[in-house]
């Protein structure tokens, strides 16, 4: 279980965020929404105690499997070396991978399907094949609780897509607690159970995907009229997307 307790953040005489409180469970995926500059990414650091709390409470566990908004380095690792990095925390200062080390960071690259990363260096890699070493990064930790931050942020419309399908897959296992920040609500619909939206003005509102993903309460958040549109699954089903009115052409006439 992850989750803040009547939590606030400040940066001088500037409130980020007052009285927030919210838990995901082991087998639940929450998406964080709200607009630039609301908080989001404060929020992560705060909950993973990277950030102090000026009031309130967090709960987390030791080691969370955290995934950044941002993937870049210059460092000459193969992707292998920067997936067992995540094992780093049960080494200690100047412990060695193991060969159990080294076999946890390869199923994380067989749990991703990024095998055949293991030998690039992550210097030369796309930013999409950087995400995918990042999350089998996370996953090798064994952290019962992985924490993405924008995990789409930076990819193409195809990579997006395999990213998500990913964070789908991990929520359908059931057996890690997945916090995600977003600002597509689209990205929420396919890989969360949950929803917290950081609305503008200071108020937090959480509940389930079917309930939190709305127009109206969209709407209020983003700014921006919402709708939801029919459109073609993978394979030909009808799915529900949810657009602002900005999308699209104009009528003609």
């Amino acid at each position: 279980m992850i989750g803040l307790e009547n939590a606030s953040v400040s940066f001088g005489s500037r409130t980020l965020f007052s009285g927030v409180s919210f838990t995901v469970s082991v087998g639940r995926s929450m998406a964080i929404l709200g607009p630039n500059g609301r908080g989001k990414t404060t929020l992560l650091r705060a909950l993973l105690g990277f950030q102090p709390l000026a009031k309130g409470s967090r709960q987390a566990p030791r080691v969370a499997g955290y995934v950044p908004q941002h993937g870049a380095s210059q460092a000459k690792l193969t992707g292998l070396e920067v997936v067992i990095m995540g094992r780093a925390a049960r080494l200690g200062l100047f412990g060695q991978p193991s060969a159990e080390d080294r076999a946890a960071a390869e199923q994380a690259l067989v749990e991703v399907g990024a095998c055949h990363l293991a030998e690039l260096r992550y210097d030369r890699m796309s930013g999409g094949q950087r995400q995918m070493i990042l999350i089998a990064r996370a996953l090798a930790t064994g952290s019962p609780t992985l924490v993405f931050d924008e995990p789409t942020s930076a990819l193409d419309l195809g990579n997006q897509a395999r990213t998500l399908q990913l964070l789908n897959a991990l929520r359908l296992r059931r057996d890690k607690a997945i916090l995600f920040t977003t600002h597509d609500p689209n990205h929420a619909l396919a890989a969360a159970d949950d929803v917290l939206m950081m609305m503008p003005g200071g108020r937090e509102i959480h509940g389930p995907v079917a309930e939190m993903i709305d127009p109206d309460k969209l709407s209020e958040l983003y700014g921006v009229a919402m709708s939801w549109v029919g459109v073609s699954g993978p394979t030909g089903e009808t799915r529900r997307a949810i657009v602002p009115a900005f999308s699209g052409i104009e009528a003609v006439a």
